[in-house]
């Protein structure tokens, strides 16, 4: 069966417009607050959150500091200041505990683009769609540490289109639009969830830290589904939800046990049947089991070609 091409339209019908949205919602609120902490300096002189997404420091005593950027730094072989090394535990525990790639969905201000590209695909049934390797981004952000070795510079800040937006927002430096541009036109007409799905190296990190993390979402009410493919449609990692969704028969765990799962909440949102819930790794006394960091660990057993 074909995706829908107007997903959440029977969630609204059946649920109502807040819980067809809420997620999505919340979401847009979430990304706006993170950005807004940052916004208080240059526009009011109010310094909550100094830095960017790679580095920062909250009221002058929390720092936060991007797993990925520290690791491109100690592959420099540059030792960081002890301030850096703490606000990338801090970080890397946040995401162990709600999700890896929920950083992808909450945080990242690339998420509204790229979600508004895959919108305009839905929109204008835009169904061409270049294949690309899912595991790609795990070799590029492999490369990029290699790169960064050979190097001695932290070589991925210097392109990374996630910090040039947030410049670009943040401190007025427009020229950073054209990495985000990009990508929405890469994600529009050449691959569906193009940037995100397959080639981000920051995803990629998140995606690893997110293998063991303790959010998930799960499909425990699945008996119910009507295969209305609403949340195939809407996933910006389709190829998860099959899994939990299709496997009571083999007596496969409900939970979404995929590192490539954003928790975006999407499929909460646009099921019209509930089928779906935010929930823990070992949710119905199902021992989930964790997941190697092979390379190719992120490569999808379900493509969207042969969705069942």
């Amino acid at each position: 069966m074909a995706a829908n091409v107007t997903p959440y339209l029977e969630a609204r019908e059946k649920k109502g417009v807040w819980q067809a949205h809420r997620f999505g919602i919340l979401r847009r609120v979430s990304q706006a607050f993170f950005l807004a902490l940052f916004l208080t300096g240059p526009l009011f002189g109010l310094w909550i959150t100094k830095g960017t997404l790679a580095s920062s420091m909250t009221l002058g005593v929390l720092p936060l500091t991007d797993p990925f950027v520290f690791a491109q730094t100690l592959a420099a072989r540059h030792w960081p200041e002890m301030t850096a090394a703490l606000g990338a535990l801090i970080v890397l525990v946040a995401y162990l505990l709600f999700g890896g790639r929920s950083y992808c969905a909450w945080v990242c201000p690339l998420n509204p683009v790229t979600d508004f590209a895959a919108y305009l695909r839905r929109r204008f049934n835009i169904t061409q769609s270049a294949k690309l390797r899912a595991e790609f981004r795990n070799w590029l952000a492999v490369a990029i540490l290699v790169v960064s070795f050979i190097t001695g510079f932290v070589a991925w800040e210097i392109v990374n289109p996630i910090t040039a937006l947030h410049r670009a927002l943040v401190f007025g430096l427009w020229f950073g639009l054209i990495p985000a541009a990009a990508i929405f036109l890469f994600d529009l007409l050449v691959a569906k969830h193009g940037w995100c799905g397959h080639l981000c190296p920051v995803g990629a990190c998140y995606g690893a830290i997110g293998s063991i993390a303790i959010l998930r979402v799960s499909a425990p009410a699945r008996e119910a589904c009507d295969d209305c493919m609403d949340c195939f449609a809407v996933c910006p990692e389709p190829h998860v939800i099959a899994p939990a969704l299709r496997g009571a028969r083999s007596g496969a765990s409900p939970v979404i046990l995929s590192r490539d799962c954003t928790l975006c909440g999407a499929c909460i949102d646009a099921c019209p049947e509930r089928v779906f819930a935010f929930t823990h790794r070992f949710d119905a006394g199902t021992q989930v089991p964790v997941p190697s960091f092979s390379m190719n660990a992120a490569a999808p057993p379900f493509r969207e070609g042969n969705l069942p």
